[in-house]
C-alpha cells in the first residue's frame, strides 16, 4: 500500500509538473494494484492450506482485506484519466 501512496503523490505531482507522465503513472499504479492483489490472493490460498477446515467468515474476511489493494489502485487510475480529461487540449 506504500507503493500505492508513493505513485499517488508522483501522480499529483506530474499533474503539476510533467503532464505528459500522468498516463504511464496511472498504468503503473493499475499493474502494481493487480500484482498486490494477486499475492494476497496467493497467501489466502496459503493460510487456507496451511489451516485446513475454516469458516467461510474467515474466507470472505480474507478476501475482503484482499480487494482493498485493487479499489485503492483503480481509484487511482481513475484520478490519472481525470487528470488526464481536465489537462488535454481543447478544440
Amino acid at each position: 500500500m506504500t507503493i500505492l501512496t508513493v505513485q499517488l503523490m508522483l501522480l499529483i505531482l506530474a499533474a503539476w509538473k510533467a503532464p505528459a507522465w500522468v498516463k504511464e503513472i496511472g498504468l503503473i499504479t493499475l499493474t502494481t494494484c493487480v500484482i498486490y492483489t494477486l499475492l494476497s490472493a496467493y497467501q489466502v490460498c496459503i493460510a487456507v492450506q496451511l489451516a485446513g477446515d475454516i469458516g467461510m467468515g474467515v474466507m470472505a474476511g480474507g478476501f475482503k482485506v484482499m480487494l482493498i489493494p485493487l479499489i485503492y489502485g483503480v481509484s487511482i487510475y481513475l484520478l490519472s484519466l481525470i487528470f488526464r480529461i481536465v489537462q488535454k487540449p481543447r478544440i
